[in-house]
């Protein structure tokens, strides 16, 4: 089988190639594609901006991130790593910033600031190496990286193993006693590859359909 090359982007014609080689693979998965049609392609730009906000979004809803964003946006004119660290902790904690996510997110922008990191090479590197320098930055685990590669960098085979409502998606999807673990996630994708991202999409497609489902 020919592979999709690892750094090739997500298109809209690629993720109706990957769309069709999985409902091919799956049927649960074809028979997402048949009920709600295609998923969003769900893509985000590329730099410290979309990396904050998915800190933010770590282990509370998105709604809640997005808020808390959306009204740093409204003290900041352009959000850039020097205006985020011209903000004092005082005016973070007043717009939603807990504790722990000014920590990790002045992290963030000082190591951009001071030029240990830099977003734009990213794009050129493979995950394993992108994952290695993201990890690096305390407060960046597996699943802040695999949203950032997935939906800003818009790898084609990421899959966030340690996503809550992937978990749900694929145990209801499944008819599984017990939601996966984020181990047992990744050894049930395996076939999947190289379209996981797209499977990712899917499955996220599938779950807020049923978000208001018992």
């Amino acid at each position: 089988m020919t592979q999709t090359p690892e750094l090739e982007s997500l298109t809209e014609e690629n993720l109706a190639r990957g769309l069709m080689v999985l409902a091919n693979l799956d049927r649960d998965l074809a028979g997402i594609l048949e009920t709600l049609g295609p998923p969003p392609i769900w893509s985000r730009e590329p730099g410290f901006a979309t990396l904050l906000c998915i800190i933010l979004e770590q282990q509370v809803s998105v709604a809640a991130a997005k808020a808390v964003f959306k009204r740093l946006c409204g003290i900041v004119v352009t959000l850039t790593p020097e205006n985020f660290l011209r903000l004092d902790d005082a005016q973070l904690r007043g717009i939603g910033f807990s504790r722990q996510k000014i920590l990790y997110c002045r992290g963030l922008a000082d190591a951009i600031a001071c030029g240990q990191l830099d977003l734009s090479k990213l794009e050129k590197m493979d995950e394993t190496a992108i994952r290695t320098e993201l990890k690096c930055l305390k407060g960046i685990g597996d699943w802040t990286v695999d949203i950032y590669l997935l939906m800003a960098l818009q790898r084609p085979d990421v899959f966030p193993k340690g996503d809550l409502a992937i978990a749900i998606a694929l145990q209801k999807l499944k008819g599984l006693a017990t939601r996966p673990t984020p181990v047992q996630l990744e050894a049930m994708t395996q076939h999947w590859r190289p379209w996981r991202a797209v499977a990712a999409r899917l499955l996220w497609h599938y779950y807020l359909s049923n978000a208001n489902s018992p």
